[in-house]
This record gives C-alpha cells, sequence and structure tokens, in this order.
C-alpha cells in the first residue's frame, strides 16, 4: 500500500483530498498544526509545523506521494499578515520541498491558485507565485516530479467561515439579507470540495507529472446570479446590497489571465454536483452546526 502524507489535510480541501486518496487506497497520512475532525480511523494524524524540518522527516518518512496543502489561504489574511505569508507560504514550502528530495520522495503535488495568473490577490497571489518558481528550481537540480493544481472558487462542506460562497449563504440564512462587496458582474467558475478532492487525487496520472493543472468547474456564474440562486434555495425574499468600492487590487472580476507562469491544462469533473445542491448541502450543514451550538 503507497503511503501518502497530506499537509493541511486538518482543513477544507486538505481534508478532502485525504479522505478521497484514503477511499483510493492509499495509506495516508495527516500532517497539520492542529488535530482533525475529520480523522478516520484508517489514517494518522501527526500534529506538527511546516516550518519544523525535523518533524516533517519524521512524518514524511516512508512515504512516496507528499500533497502539500499547508499554509495561508485566505486573501484578507495574507494581506494583513504579510510575514507570516511569506514564512508559510514561501519558507514553509521551502522546508516541505527540501525535505522530500531528501529522502527520495517520488512524487510532490503542490496546491496553488488561479491568482497566479492575476495582477490580483496581493501577498497571496505573490507567496504562491514565489513557491511554484521555487519547485520548479528544485525540480531542475534534483529531478523529482511535481504537478501544481491551480484552484478556482472552492464550495462545500467543512469549508471556512471566510470560503466567499459559504459566507454569502450564512449571512442571508442568518440575517436574511446580504451586504456584497462588488457588482455582482464578477465571474467564477465553482467546483464542489469533492469534485476538486477527485480531480486532484486523478492528477496522480503519469500524464500530469511536471505539469500544472488548472482544477476548476464547468458552473460559470455571476455573482448576482449566484446571490439570486442562494435566496431562492433558502426560502428568503431578496434583500441584497451592493457596495461596488470592492478593496483594490484583491479580486479579479471577469478573469485571472494576465500574466503567464507555467502553462496549465484546465481539468473539469465530467460528473460534478450540481451548485444548486451543493448550496442546499451548505445551509443543512449550517442549520445543523446552529442546532449543535
Amino acid at each position: 500500500m503507497k503511503q501518502v502524507v497530506v499537509t493541511g489535510g486538518s482543513g477544507f480541501l486538505g481534508s478532502h483530498t485525504a479522505d478521497e486518496l484514503t477511499d483510493r487506497g492509499y495509506f495516508v497520512t495527516i500532517f497539520d498544526s492542529v488535530e482533525s475532525p475529520w480523522i478516520r480511523d484508517s489514517q494518522r494524524m501527526v500534529v506538527g509545523d511546516i516550518l519544523d524540518r525535523s518533524a516533517l522527516l519524521t512524518a514524511f518518512d516512508g512515504a512516496s506521494i507528499v500533497y502539500h496543502f499547508a499554509g495561508v489561504t485566505d486573501l484578507d489574511e495574507a494581506s494583513k499578515r504579510p510575514l507570516d505569508t511569506i514564512r508559510m507560504n514561501v519558507l514553509g514550502t521551502s522546508n516541505v520541498i527540501d525535505v522530500v528530495q531528501e529522502l527520495g520522495i517520488q512524487s510532490f503535488i503542490y496546491a496553488s491558485t488561479m491568482y497566479v495568473y492575476s495582477p490580483y490577490g496581493s501577498f497571496y497571489r505573490a507567496s504562491k507565485q514565489a513557491a511554484e518558481t521555487l519547485i520548479e528550481a528544485y525540480h531542475e537540480k534534483y529531478g523529482f516530479d511535481y504537478t501544481f493544481l491551480r484552484y478556482g472558487s472552492l464550495y462545500g462542506p467543512r469549508a471556512q467561515d471566510w470560503n466567499g460562497l459559504r459566507r454569502y449563504v450564512q449571512q442571508i440564512v442568518r440575517d436574511g439579507k446580504l451586504t456584497y462587496d462588488g457588482t455582482g458582474k464578477e465571474r467564477r467558475e465553482y467546483i464542489h470540495v469533492k469534485d476538486a478532492a477527485r480531480l486532484s487525487v486523478d492528477v496522480l496520472d503519469e500524464q500530469h507529472k511536471n505539469k500544472a493543472v488548472t482544477v476548476t468547474g464547468s458552473q460559470v456564474l455571476t455573482s448576482q446570479e449566484l446571490i439570486e440562486l442562494i435566496f431562492e434555495i433558502a426560502g428568503i425574499e431578496e434583500q441584497i446590497e451592493y457596495v461596488p468600492q470592492v478593496k483594490e487590487g484583491y479580486h479579479y472580476i471577469n478573469t485571472p489571465y494576465r500574466y503567464t507562469p507555467k502553462q496549465a491544462k484546465k481539468l473539469v469533473p465530467k460528473e460534478f454536483v450540481d451548485l444548486g445542491q451543493g448550496v442546499l448541502e451548505i445551509v443543512e450543514e449550517l442549520h445543523d452546526t446552529s442546532l449543535n451550538d
């Protein structure tokens, strides 16, 4: 049985990817700074810091594949804490890939972002671009295989409260109205986290080695269309306030494609969770959470 380590495996996308790997017969070690609330009996949990090289050496020993999700992933947090973002997303990633090459691990899967194509995204985007460049340099010198996964707009269960779609649902269900920072004309390709997790494991195929893959959905909506859908599913009369003065330099409107890093193939699920079903799933999850509070 192949051993896989998932850094950041206690988080949103990391935990779903860990579960998908387990379902496909891999032995999964979750490496994270906090215990996973979703850990399975068949999975191994190691609590540690990606800045701690000795902890990484211990956790990675015996693994043939490493998925790296750990780091700062919230754009607002990255903008407010640039040094912490650099420390985790650049220095932490350097630590991880250096241990990968030292142990002779065969394959390294890096969770990147669509923002690497963009002038937007502030320190978050810059940290991901820097990390990709470092991984390419390690590959050129040491020869280990890697795959970049550049994720689009994710949603679904286990998401953090700052996740865009979850935040909209939460505010609408709680307050019966929504204040949206933007015009409503912004376009996104949403992908359910379980679909993203499946694609994240599919890339272990030989054809994706040493390449970049864009992981996104096939359901393109404007923000206004999405918000109207949430109100309809929640059974609440629409009350939307659009605030066009968005934080400058944060988010793209129609497309992130302004820069050209390593060319990527786009990977979309052939079968996928319908967006309406996914929104209903979040509504139910929030309802269950409120009952348990």
